[in-house]
């Protein structure tokens, strides 16, 4: 059965041609509405699967509050408009549509929104009505082991990913960096049918331009300069099982066209080669704001669309302070088995610091900080961390007695030397204790007046 479009626009010329637009794609177009009081009458005779909804309308009423009226019918919308500000992006993305097509239009950016819409309204429902199932409560968080935290707010995020993760629905994942978005991912793809398969992570924003079509859709031997060899690319690599997306909103627009083709058309087209049927679930992540992309015009409005399916935003560090211990003692427990030095916990003062720092980095920086802690520790209690704190005007300040970082850094290189023997090259020596480049490491130690000490055997 076709699917029925109603057309909600005030000038002729563009609701006819968007109605012939229609047609030729095999839709129903219900009759033309221009304004809210008309389209609300034809959306009681005629039921349409969808709108097509122009923001500013005849009469007192806008398409922002038809998009409203639609949203409790549980109709799906998409806005069209000569308008695109980011006043009017703002008010129109409070009412959470489905698209937004900008005039004029292109036959091609239609249809494909219209099935972008249409994809997402469907999926839409299959997790409502997922979320109207008793979700039975695992025991002890055996589900999630690898996620560390007993605050609300992070109940909340795994509640939500226990809903989406077994289904096959595209997740978008939002927050700063360092806040856990690949465990979630991994979560998310552990949950669903596709865990016997892969996961493959992908960080487009450390692939160079140059190489990220390749390493995204492969290339065969001799496809370009250089070439020397076939190359597997991700999303081969990927068939059966997840996709995992990094920082997307890192991604070139001409590769996002790319990758919203392979999304709707479920096949790749490696360089040089022929196209390949794939069949992956794509997990995406950003710390950007999309949205404010879009209206910018680097991120493709149809992309964002595809993949905002089930958006799930992860919290910053400083807004689940509860967590804080319970995270900084994971990690130190951690270091302590893997270094064979005994860490036990943290100082009452210590812990007040930290969970009244700020934590730009968020769980990231918390571990990092915990590990260096932990080198430099005199005793099984850590008394102090290489953390600023707010003095009474609001501004960060060291802690009393702390170090600065030319000082603290001395000493952590000097604790992986001594630990390490003063060997600072190979296989347990200090370079890889710290994760550095050996010659960066000898480096440091010139600048910072550390003199290899000779151990004897």
């Amino acid at each position: 059965m076709a699917i029925k479009v109603l057309i909600v626009e005030d000038q002729f010329i563009e609701a006819n041609n968007l109605k012939h637009i229609l047609i030729k794609a095999a839709y129903e177009v219900c009759t033309i509405a221009r304004s809210v009081p008309q389209a609300l009458q034809i959306i009681g005779v005629e039921h349409p699967d969808m709108v097509l909804l122009d923001i500013f309308l005849d009469g007192p009423q806008t398409g922002i509050d038809l998009a409203y009226m639609l949203r409790e019918k549980k109709i799906a919308y998409v806005f069209l408009s000569a308008n695109s500000n980011k006043q009017t992006l703002n008010a129109v993305k409070e009412t959470n549509p489905y698209g937004f097509l900008v005039k004029p239009f292109r036959r091609k950016d239609v249809i494909v929104m219209l099935e972008v819409a249409l994809h997402a309204h469907q999926q839409k429902k299959e997790t409502q009505s997922l979320s109207a199932m008793p979700v039975m409560p695992p025991a002890k968080n055996n589900l999630f082991p690898q996620i560390i935290g007993q605050s609300k707010i992070l109940h909340d995020v795994l509640e939500q990913t226990k809903i989406v993760g077994p289904t096959d629905i595209s997740v978008l994942l939002l927050g700063e960096s360092g806040t856990g978005k690949e465990l979630i991912a991994q979560a998310i793809h552990d949950l669903s049918n596709r865990s016997k398969k892969k996961l493959v992570v992908v960080n487009c924003g450390t692939i160079p331009a140059t190489l990220i079509e390749s390493e995204l859709f492969g290339h065969e031997k001799g496809s370009f300069t250089g070439a020397s060899d076939k190359r597997i690319g991700k999303f081969e690599e990927a068939d059966g099982g997840t996709l995992f997306l990094d920082e997307i909103g890192e991604l070139p627009l001409d590769l996002q066209v790319k990758f919203l083709r392979v999304i709707q058309q479920r096949e790749i087209e490696p360089l040089g080669g022929k196209k390949k049927s794939i069949d992956i679930r794509v997990i995406a992540a950003t710390n950007r704001d999309l949205e404010e992309e879009m209206a910018a015009g680097r991120f493709r409005m149809d992309l964002f669309y595809r993949l905002n399916v089930f958006p799930i935003t992860l919290p910053p560090l400083r807004d689940r302070k509860e967590d804080i211990p319970v995270l900084a003692n994971h990690f130190l427990n951690r270091f302590s088995q893997k270094e064979k030095k005994l860490v036990s916990g943290l100082s009452d003062e210590v812990i007040g610091v930290m969970q009244a720092y700020h934590w730009p980095g968020n769980i990231r920086e918390l571990q990092n900080i915990m590990d260096r802690s932990a080198l430099l520790a005199n005793g099984q209690i850590i008394t102090s961390v290489p953390i600023p704190v707010m003095n009474n005007k609001g501004i960060q300040a060291p802690l009393s007695g702390m170090k600065t970082m030319t000082e603290t850094e001395r000493d952590h290189i000097v604790a992986a030397l001594e630990m390490c023997r003063w060997q600072i090259y190979g296989k347990g020596g200090a370079a890889e204790v710290l994760d550095m480049n050996g010659a960066t490491l000898h480096s440091r130690m010139k600048k910072l007046g550390i003199k290899k000490k000779v151990i004897p055997s």
